[in-house]
């Protein structure tokens, strides 16, 4: 067994994992955080993407032991400090950016690190950081436009591609 420790979504958390534990399994087993979710197993999907010392990570990937020490930040952390949507959260409402809402909590994730990086991307910009986070419902559009919206641009403009 390993110790590790790490801050999740702004709190200390420590715990005992096997070393083989994924970082995923971690968060949704041992800290029922449930929104990060396990879509593929194979790093395709996205589903499972969350920031770690502020970077998007695919936790599928990554070993909760790799994460000792870090700032790690989910989905239930992104909401404003009154339980209110963040932006992206809220321009994904707005905008339809969701159906089944399973690539939801990835999307987000991508798309927070995404503006951070880029606080004014191009539509193209979008699709391409996107291309790690599969959807089977949307077809992107929304999603895109969601993201476009949260970024503080205009939607009208965003192609059917």
């Amino acid at each position: 067994m390993v110790h590790v420790t790490m801050t999740v979504n702004g709190n200390a958390v420590t715990g005992e994992v096997e070393g083989r534990t994924l970082l995923v399994d971690f968060l949704r087993d041992d800290l029922r955080l449930t929104g990060t979710h396990v879509g593929c197993d194979t790093s395709q999907c996205g589903a499972c993407v969350v920031h770690v010392d502020g970077l998007a990570v695919k936790a599928c990937t990554m070993l909760a032991a790799e994460a000792d020490g870090a700032a790690v930040a989910t989905i239930e952390g992104q909401a404003n400090a009154d339980g209110s949507l963040n932006v992206i959260q809220q321009a994904f409402q707005d905008h339809h950016g969701l159906q089944c809402g399973f690539c939801t909590p990835g999307m987000v994730m991508s798309a927070a690190a995404l503006l951070m990086e880029n606080p004014k991307p191009s539509e193209a910009e979008v699709r391409d950081y996107l291309e790690g986070n599969m959807c089977r419902c949307t077809g992107y559009q929304n999603i895109v436009k969601a993201i476009m919206a949260a970024s503080g641009q205009d939607v009208a403009t965003v192609s059917v591609a």
